[in-house]
């Protein structure tokens, strides 16, 4: 349970099917680290706001593989019939458009996932990291799941477990800031317990 800054991975994860099981019944925040994208590009934040660009002369951007990893994501979770009551995103252009390709529902822009390379914008990085705990400990609406799409920075940072591009981490919300680890499901993963189950 992750409680007043502590964080201990549960021994009894989930994964698969079994954790497949546990998101229909909804109740989880499933915190998903943008897709795939083109590391030869590097973010070019001198102000306010630049991290909003699509322009990938000025920001990373996605890969043309990630777009189309994203849209698969997003169809094996409706053929899982995985309920999502919001989905958030971080205002940068690779988690908005990670998070939109999925097509999970209309996605909310959070600065409380925002990429701690700009954390001087938003209050620091002990700021982010708070905020990030307390939207991942929040309850979804029941026979839901919450969405969070953003970085891997902020994850390890806020939870302990560091997500690949495309990654879901699921969590069990508990209210405040906490929150329990329960599995995580690559983006390959996803679509093969929809072409299983």
């Amino acid at each position: 349970i992750y409680s007043a800054g502590i964080f201990a991975s549960d021994a009894t994860t989930l994964s698969g099917a079994a954790l497949i099981e546990q998101l229909r019944a909804g109740g989880y925040a499933i915190y998903f680290r943008h897709e795939a994208t083109d590391w030869s590009l590097q973010d070019d934040v001198g102000k306010r706001d630049d991290w909003l660009s699509c322009n990938p002369a000025r920001m990373r951007q996605l890969s043309a593989a990630g777009r189309n990893s994203a849209r698969g994501t997003g169809v094996a979770m409706r053929k899982l019939g995985i309920p999502v009551g919001r989905v958030f995103a971080s205002p940068y252009c690779r988690t908005m458009e990670s998070a939109m390709l999925m097509g999970l529902g209309e996605v909310q822009a959070s600065g409380a996932v925002m990429n701690l390379r700009v954390a001087e914008y938003f209050g620091g990085r002990d700021a982010i990291v708070a905020n990030a705990r307390h939207l991942i400990a929040q309850q979804p609406p029941a026979g839901t799941n919450h969405v969070i799409v953003a970085h891997g920075n902020v994850a390890v940072n806020a939870t302990s477990v560091y997500p690949d591009e495309g990654e879901g981490l699921v969590f069990r919300p508990g209210g405040g800031s906490n929150f329990e680890f329960v599995g995580r499901l690559p983006p390959d993963e996803w679509r093969r317990l929809a072409q299983e189950m």
